[in-house]
């Protein structure tokens, strides 16, 4: 039981879970990022195509 205790080559639950967020939080600003790029691109089309 010691041993097991002792034993620290795998990763923990926490840990998988501490990535994951890290993970998530990455995926949805970079979505948020590019929405945010798609929609001034669009304006500009917009601006061009009906001025």
């Amino acid at each position: 039981m010691k041993n097991f205790l002792l034993n620290e080559t795998g990763l923990e639950l926490s840990e998988y879970a501490v990535a994951a967020a890290l993970v998530a939080i990455a995926v949805a600003g970079s979505f948020s990022a590019l929405g945010n790029a798609i929609g001034v691109r669009l304006n500009e089309l917009v601006a061009r195509v009906g001025g």
